[in-house]
C-alpha cells in the first residue's frame, strides 16, 4: 500500500516546485526525493524545519541543475555529495545518494550511488529513511519507516551495534529521537546497543555531543530518554554523575534546554565551568550556567531583595536562580510573583557619575571611586530612588 503526504503547504509552495522541477529537468521525474525530517514530520504533523532532498544527480549536475533554472547553489558539503539550492532566499539541502565505504565511529568515507535502498541504508533510523516525490508519493525501502513514525517507534536501520560503531554519535541521537518522537517502551535492541557501546561516546567531539544534547533537552518532555540514558551509562559519559530529581522537577516547570542542563550539573560554580569547558559550550552558555548556581534567588525573597538581586547580577541569572529553586521545592506562587517581578521591572542605570563629583568640586582619583562606590551601595539598599541624587552624594563627599 501507497502512502502520500497531505495538506502541506511547503510540498507545493513555488519556491519548493522550482527546484524539484529543475532536478527533474535535469535527471528525469524520479531523480530526486525529499527526504528524512521533512517527510517524517509532515507524516506525523509536526513542524517542518527544513527541507532536504535526495538525489541521484552527482553535485556537479546539481549545481548544473539549478544554474539552468536561474537558481543559485552553494557547496556547503560538496565533499559528501550535498549542494544547497537557494528558491526564493529559502535553503534546500540536496544531496546525491550515497553508500559508505569506510567508518571509524567519527565520520564516514563515501561513494555515490543511484541505488534508493543503498542510501536508505545508511541512514540511522527506520523513520529517518523516508523519501517523498514531488507529488507527496512515500518511498519506504526499509519496509518498516512508515509504520515506526506512525507509531513512535526509534528502530534502527539494520543490526544496532554496526550502526552505532560507524557513528557513535547514533547513541545519543536514539535518546534524541526518542525524546522528540518516541511513543509507548524503546526498542529493546537499540537500547542494548546504545548501553553496550556507550565508552563510544566519549570518542566524540565536544562540540557534537553538546549540539546532540541541548536538542535533547529542548525536547517537551525529555525525562524518559534522560533516564534511559543514565540507567545505559551513557549520561554520566557526558556530564557528571548526578541523581536526576532536581532535573525531573526542572523539566515540569521549564522548557528551557540551557536551564535543564544547569539541573543536570552540581551545584558549584567551579565544576560546571569545567563542564561547559569540556562540552564546548558557548561563553554565553557557560556564564549562564556559572550564574545559574552561583548563588540563590529563594522564593521568599522580598521585592526589594529581588530588586537588588537583578540589579546586581542580572535578569536572567536572577530568574535561573528562581526556577532552581522552584524545582528544588520552593513556594510556586512565590517563584511566579518574583518571575513576573524581573519581567516588569527595568534595571536602572546608576544616576550620577564623575561629572556629578566634578561639580561638587571633587578632583578624579581614588575618592572618586570610594564616593561613587558608597553612593550605589546606599542608593541600592533604599531600593533605588530616582531623587535627592546630589543630596546623597554632598553627604559623602569628603570635607576638602
Amino acid at each position: 500500500m501507497s502512502h502520500r503526504l497531505k495538506g502541506q503547504d511547503w510540498l507545493t509552495a513555488s519556491a519548493t516546485r522550482a527546484v524539484m522541477a529543475a532536478l527533474a529537468a535535469a535527471g528525469g521525474p524520479d531523480c530526486a526525493r525529499f527526504v528524512g525530517g521533512c517527510v517524517r514530520n509532515a507524516l506525523i504533523g509536526a513542524p517542518i524545519d527544513d527541507i532536504d532532498i535526495a538525489t541521484v544527480l552527482t553535485p556537479d549536475a546539481v549545481v548544473a541543475a539549478l544554474k539552468a533554472a536561474g537558481l543559485r547553489s552553494v557547496p556547503t558539503g560538496i565533499e559528501h555529495g550535498t549542494v544547497t539550492g537557494l528558491s526564493e532566499h529559502q535553503p534546500f539541502e540536496i544531496t546525491t545518494l550515497r553508500r559508505d565505504v569506510s567508518t571509524d565511529g567519527r565520520r564516514a568515507t563515501v561513494a555515490f550511488t543511484i541505488d534508493w535502498v543503498e542510501d536508505a541504508g545508511r541512514r540511522d533510523f527506520r523513520l529517518n529513511a523516508l523519501y517523498a516525490d514531488a507529488d507527496g508519493v512515500i518511498l519506504d525501502p526499509t519496509g518498516r519507516g512508515y509504520d515506526d513514525a506512525m507509531a513512535g517507534r526509534i528502530v534502527f536501520v539494520g543490526e544496532p551495534e554496526g550502526r552505532i560503531r560507524e557513528d557513535y554519535l547514533r547513541i545519543l541521537r536514539f535518546y534524541r529521537f526518542y525524546a522528540w518522537y518516541g511513543r509507548g517502551a524503546p526498542d529493546a535492541a537499540a537500547v542494548a546497543a546504545c548501553a553496550a557501546l556507550a565508552e563510544g561516546v566519549e570518542r566524540l567531539s565536544a562540540e557534537r555531543v553538546s549540539k546532540e544534547l541541548l536538542k535533547l533537552l529542548a525536547a517537551p518532555d525529555p525525562r524518559p530518554a534522560v533516564q534511559l540514558m543514565d540507567e545505559a551509562g551513557v549520561l554520566g559519559r557526558v556530564v557528571p554523575p548526578t541523581d536526576l530529581t532536581l532535573f525531573e522537577a526542572m523539566t515540569a516547570v521549564s522548557g528551557d534546554a540551557v536551564l535543564r542542563l544547569s539541573a543536570l550539573l552540581p551545584a558549584d560554580p567551579a565544576r560546571v565551568a569545567e563542564v561547559a569547558r569540556r562540552l564546548r559550550l558557548s561563553n554565553a552558555q557557560r556564564d549562564r550556567l556559572v550564574e545559574a548556581v552561583s548563588g540563590k534567588a529563594s522564593p521568599g525573597l522580598t521585592d526589594r531583595q529581588a530588586r537588588t538581586v537583578i540589579y546586581r547580577d542580572g535578569r536572567q541569572a536572577f530568574e535561573d536562580r528562581v526556577m532552581r529553586a522552584w524545582a528544588a521545592g520552593g513556594d510556586p506562587e512565590a517563584a511566579r510573583r518574583l518571575l513576573t517581578l524581573a519581567q516588569d521591572w527595568s534595571r536602572p542605570s546608576l544616576p550620577v557619575g564623575g561629572r556629578d563629583l566634578a561639580r561638587l568640586g571633587l578632583k578624579p582619583g581614588p575618592e572618586t571611586g570610594r564616593v561613587l562606590k558608597a553612593f550605589e551601595a546606599s542608593w541600592i539598599a533604599d531600593d533605588f530612588p530616582d531623587h535627592g541624587h546630589e543630596d546623597r552624594l554632598r553627604a559623602l563627599v569628603s570635607p576638602a
